[in-house]
């Protein structure tokens, strides 16, 4: 019993001892861990900065070496940071590449974080952990996947090649997007380290191009651009997927894919530019229009691809992207791509832009000054926002600069020149000194302003700052170059000034004035040549250089007083310390003095010296920047970059469409292939009852078309319905449509038994003539459409049964309001020339009452809250348009009949009177095909023949684009052209509206701040008595006078003819004063309309 006890205890006393033993192991452990990371954390344990590096750099190596995988990840993520502040960490890769194969999903993500920036730099070590690597890439973890192929493929050691070779094509068939897309990223390095690979690379490529996925998209067409860009055979049949995919990619894929676009539109699709063509999107064709006439508009008529619509449609969204970078590619694409009139739905989109950063504004300043010397007319409605602010840089200054110059017209150079003199007393010096620069341009450009802008600089000639004293000289001599006789004045002036000028270009543009001209000023020359002969040591060398080339023009025309001033110039240049100015005088001393050894140029010394000279030509210097593609680099520096590709030409002759076509298996061939016999079978009764007959009828009767229009209509829609294959292919709708026949069958057998049990055969006489009649306006406006509906209401009669085509044809009435409704539904959208087909349904049954009631309904069955309205008569002001001495006999007038045009729904009619006053008939009166100015013109027909004293007056329409700019071209004769503009006044632009006085209110409230403008009016008793304020306003602008209920409250309404945008105006009348305002969105218009009904309201 005792011996037992002793046992038990000797053990416990064992257990104890060795449970103490371990506490305090444990204990020391802790204590050290502890310390450990007090170190780590407590940065007041280090001295200087390159100790504490140290110091750190020993402490998280420790923490990597740990067994804690907690400081291992606590000290992966202090190396992170240390990396995303730009420090070096990479001689901790040791210690990091042995956590590699950790279990730990976080440690190991931060791990190959690391590995990746370091990789390169480390790569023996890294090669040594290769095999985990590998390993990695069969991880279930799909981001553990991704990060190992993306340190696989940066470490660029070529005996890796056949290695990340393999794991490039296993990733490329992987399951997950995400590690597919790091495929196509791992391609790129892969190729830059070896570009033997290039062939398998291009598999892999072609392999991913077909993936549907968006997340790869991106980055698959980037390696694209990288690997192989010249095969655009790889990019044929995935060409509508990447279209339709757009939206959805992320903001920098959708950059490099709209980038790729643009360069392979450019290579399959015809120009919509060519002057040869006219931009066919309304295909109607006349009922007697004969075979000939139609083979010539078919060869002259330029009809887009349905591909080519479908990249400028679906990359219009995305001008409303926040990122600037897709808006910039859009932009460039429509300038690129896009038909000219189009184009200008990117003005609004790159405006916005400049709110953005600096850096941003830099860019896209860059390419709207490009973009402006094109196209004035895309960017002056915003001339505002090109205004300079005080805050601006002054690169973004002179860019802002650039741009009003070239924005600058007749129309608004007053408003241009009032902006620049208030630049031209900026503090920036650089800025001011452009400015000057920009009013020479402008004064070289518009030729009526050139005296104004001479005067201008004259007077700044007086200025007190040398910048822009300099750069006035140099300004002034370039423009008294184009008219020197007329301007002595001013090279007195200038010579005057000439001894309190000290910038050295400014006195040697005076100088070369002077001598260039120095017969005009026969005594001041050799006084200015004089005081030189003093000042000639000191002098710069650009100085020197004009005044020996003074004193040489002056020694050939006026030898008597200048000889001796000249020797002694050319003695002095000859040993002066610039070896130019030296050779130059040695030069000029053999050439205008004569000696026996030499002297056969003598003879032409002034020819050589004194030959007329051209005036300068002040261009642009975003001149030649068109040459690159807009919004790349290479355009940015105005130099080829390295790896820019240029814009090929446009092909002289379409391509083939059918490249792009994509073969889709049909799956319903497999399980019904009675469908397709019995749709065969019933063709011809189908033709026989179905409004594919008749329409069919109907286009016999209008005439035979020629087959080249049949068979690109046909093209175009089977294009288009191979895209909408394919698009449902990828959406997976075929099967839900495929499940839902046989009820549909179903369906229409019952309504069809019921429709002809209540329809009486009178009815289905009448409806057969309706029908008739409507299925002629049908075809026409399916050919309209560009095929697309065509080809969707072939579909659709294809996947419905005969008796549901049967059925379709006793309800003929309704059909033709279910038309008219689409042909509505398709003209709201302007800008797509084949909408989408609007479905209707087909299984509701109407009585003739119904039908009746529903004939000609539209789309809008309540009465619009503002409609156009027929002007108020006023008298008509008629305006010279070529005075008959100028037009040899030809005069011209015009005046605004304010009527709507009747050759557009943009366009003023505008009507001309011709007269001829002279003694001898006038031939072959016509407008020139080519105008000036960017508007668009609607000639009239040619007057063959007008009779002495004979006058006749046509029509023609203008579409000023919502602008007062002169629409200006050239009316010719016979003998020769004379050049006229029209010049609309701003209450011309308009169309009268009319409305409710609520309806104003509600309008009045949405265009509200910047889209307002009022002011003030002072208005005499005798003014308010003499004439209503109502025949006032509408006699100066074509208005409608909207109803009021109250006596000294005046609304008017009209509608923009261009964009029709409203135009509200409101005149508020009080005792001797009114309040006038003006609402619109256009508010270049809302202020020249302010100011002319000031003008008219103010007076007696």
């Amino acid at each position: 019993m005792r011996g037992s006890f002793s046992g038990l205890r000797s053990e416990a006393a064992g257990v104890v001892r060795t449970a103490m033993v371990s506490a305090e192991n444990l204990q020391l452990a802790l204590r050290s861990d502890v310390r450990l990371e007090e170190r780590a954390f407590n940065p007041r344990n280090y001295g200087s900065p390159e100790e504490t590096r140290i110091k750190g750099n020993e402490d998280l190596k420790v923490m990597l070496e740990s067994n804690k995988e907690s400081l291992k990840l606590e000290a992966m993520k202090r190396l992170v940071g240390l990396i995303a502040k730009g420090k070096n960490a990479s001689e901790l890769f040791p210690a990091v590449v042995k956590n590699v194969a950790s279990k730990n999903l976080e440690l190991k993500k931060l791990v190959y974080v690391y590995l990746v920036r370091y990789a390169e730099e480390q790569q023996d070590l890294a090669l040594l952990s290769i095999s985990t690597f590998q390993r990695a890439l069969k991880d279930p973890n799909q981001l553990i996947r991704a990060s190992a192929l993306r340190v696989l493929s940066s470490i660029r050691v070529p005996i890796i090649v056949p290695i990340m070779m393999l794991a490039i094509k296993e990733a490329a068939t992987d399951l997950s997007p995400y590690v597919r897309k790091t495929a196509a990223h791992a391609i790129q390095k892969l190729y830059s380290l070896d570009p033997d690979q290039k062939e398998h690379l291009i598999e892999v490529i072609e392999k991913l191009l077909k993936d549907k996925s968006t997340l790869v998209a991106g980055s698959v067409v980037m390696a694209f651009e990288e690997v192989c860009p010249d095969r655009i055979d790889l990019i044929h049949r995935n060409y509508r997927k990447l279209c339709n995919l757009l939206m959805d990619v992320e903001e920098w894929g959708q950059v490099v894919i709209i980038n790729m676009l643009t360069r392979y539109a450019r290579t399959q699709f015809i120009s919509p530019w060519r002057e040869d063509c006219a931009f066919d999107c309304n295909t109607d064709r006349s009922f007697y229009e004969s075979d000939e006439e139609k083979k010539d508009a078919a060869v002259q008529a330029y009809v887009m691809d349905p591909d080519h619509r479908l990249l400028l449609r679906n990359t219009k969204p995305l001008l409303q992207s926040r990122n600037t970078a897709v808006v910039m590619s859009v932009a460039q694409l429509y300038w690129h791509l896009a038909p000219k009139l189009e184009v200008s739905i990117v003005t609004k989109s790159l405006v916005r832009l400049l709110r953005s950063h600096r850096e941003v504004q830099y860019i896209v300043l860059q390419n709207i000054a490009t973009m402006s010397i094109q196209r004035k007319g895309m960017f002056e409605p915003f001339m505002k926002s090109f205004y300079v602010r005080s805050t601006d840089a002054t690169h973004i200054k002179t860019l802002k600069l650039e741009i009003l110059t070239n924005l600058a017209n007749e129309a608004n150079i007053s408003t241009v020149l009032r902006e620049f003199q208030t630049y031209v007393k900026s503090q920036d010096k650089p800025f001011a000194a452009a400015t000057i620069q920009a009013i020479g341009r402008c004064a070289t450009n518009i030729s009526e302003i050139t005296d104004a802008c001479l005067n201008g600089l004259v007077l700044l000639l007086s200025n007190r700052d040398e910048t822009v004293v300099a750069e006035s000289v140099v300004v002034i001599k370039k423009l008294l170059q184009t008219q020197p006789s007329q301007h002595s004045d001013i090279i007195k002036h200038m010579a005057k000034l000439f001894d309190n000028i000290t910038v050295p270009m400014a006195r040697a543009s005076i100088l070369w004035l002077i001598g260039e001209y120095c017969e005009h000023v026969p005594k001041i020359a050799p006084d200015v040549l004089r005081k030189m002969a003093k000042t000639f040591p000191s002098e710069e060398d650009i100085v020197k250089l004009q005044t020996v080339s003074l004193a040489a023009k002056l020694y050939l025309t006026n030898s008597k007083q200048t000889k001796l001033l000249t020797q002694y110039i050319l003695n002095l240049g000859k040993y002066d310390q610039n070896y130019d100015i030296r050779d130059r005088t040695r030069f000029i001393r053999q050439l205008i003095v004569p000696s026996e050894r030499g002297g056969a140029l003598s003879k032409y010394a002034r020819r050589i010296l004194l030959a007329p000279k051209p005036a300068p030509v002040l261009q642009s210097a975003f001149k030649d920047r068109d040459r690159f593609q807009l919004g790349t680099l290479s355009h940015t520096l105005n130099s080829k970059a390295t790896g820019y590709l240029e814009l090929s030409d446009w092909p002289p002759e379409a391509p083939d469409q059918s490249v792009r076509n994509v073969e889709v298996v049909e799956v319903m061939k497999e399980w019904a292939p009675s469908v397709g016999k019995a749709k065969a079978a019933k063709k011809s009764d189908d033709k026989f009852y179905s409004d594919s007959g008749e329409e069919e009828e109907g286009e016999e009767e209008e005439g035979d078309s020629s087959s080249s229009e049949e068979e690109s209509s046909s093209d175009e829609s089977s294009s288009e319905s191979e895209s909408e294959k394919s698009e449902s292919e990828s959406s997976q709708s075929e099967k839900s449509n495929d499940s839902g026949s046989d009820e549909k069958k179903k369906k229409t057998r019952k309504n069809k038994k019921l429709q002809q049990a209540k329809k009486p055969h009178s009815d289905s006489d009448e409806d057969q003539k309706y029908g008739h009649s409507g299925g002629s306006g049908s075809g026409s406006s399916e050919e309209s459409s560009s095929g697309s509906s065509e080809s969707d209401s072939e579909s659709s009669s294809d996947s419905d049964s005969g008796t549901d085509q049967k059925k379709l044809s006793k309800s003929k009435p309704r059909q033709k309001v279910e038309e008219t409704l689409e042909r509505e539904i398709s003209l709201l959208d302007l800008d797509d020339f084949s909408p989408a087909p609007v479905t209707t349904t087909k299984s509701s049954i109407l009585s003739p009452s119904l039908l009746s009631d529903l004939h000609g309904l539209s789309l809008s069955s309540s009465t619009p809250a503002i409609q156009l309205s027929s002007p108020v008569f006023v008298p008509v002001h008629t305006r010279e348009l070529l005075h008959r001495m100028t037009g040899k006999g030809l005069a011209a007038q015009y005046h605004f009949p304010r009527q709507p045009c009747i050759y557009g729904n943009h366009m003023v009619s505008v009507q001309l009177t011709l007269s001829n006053h002279g003694d001898h008939n006038l031939e072959d009166i016509h407008i020139s095909e080519k105008t000036s100015t960017g508007q668009n013109i609607h000639r009239f027909s040619p007057i063959e023949c007008l009779e002495p004293e004979k006058s006749v007056t046509v029509s023609v329409g203008v579409d000023f684009n919502d602008s007062t700019q002169a629409a200006s071209f050239q009316l010719c004769t016979k003998a020769e052209g004379f050049s006229v503009s029209i010049l609309p006044p701003v209450g011309e632009l308009l169309l009268p509206v009319t409305m409710s006085e609520q309806d104003f209110s509600k309008e009045q409230g949405k265009l509200l701040g910047m889209n307002e403008s009022s002011a003030t009016i002072s208005m005499a008793p005798d003014s308010i008595s003499s004439q209503p304020i109502h025949k006032k306003v509408v006699n100066v602008a074509n208005m409608g006078v909207v109803p009021s209920g109250q006596d000294n409250v005046h609304r008017f309404a009209a509608r923009l003819v261009s964009s029709g945008a409203l135009v509200l105006v409101c005149v508020v009348q009080k005792d001797t004063s009114a309040q006038l305002t003006v609402n619109t969105e256009k508010t270049v218009i809302a202020s020249m309309l302010l100011r002319e009904l000031q003008t008219v309201l103010s007076a007696p």
